[in-house]
């Protein structure tokens, strides 16, 4: 799913206030974690990831990778913080 500059913006300013709901560490992306992101944006829409200094890949990588691995869509990526979003699949409750 692409989304427009108008999307992103709107996704942004929903995003500012979350907390990451998960940290990606020197195990890199393991499956525990994708697990763990998928449940969370079937649960929410829109999370807020953070990516540490000691994982194997840079932010951009691990973006395109979670985005393969859960259907989501970056957001918005800001230092080593990721904000990705994916609709739900039958009630959808942010419209971007």
């Amino acid at each position: 799913m692409e989304l427009t500059g108008k999307q992103k913006r709107t996704l942004r300013a929903l995003g500012h206030h979350l907390r990451p709901v998960a940290t990606i560490g020197k195990q890199g992306l393991a499956d525990s974690v994708v697990a763990q992101l998928d449940a969370n944006l079937l649960a929410h829409e829109l999370i807020k990831v953070k990516v540490l200094k000691t994982c194997p890949l840079e932010p951009p990588a691990i973006a395109t990778l979670i985005a393969q691995r859960t259907g989501a869509t970056l957001a918005q990526s800001v230092g080593r913080t990721l904000l990705l979003y994916r609709p739900h699949p039958e009630r959808p409750v942010i419209q971007p």
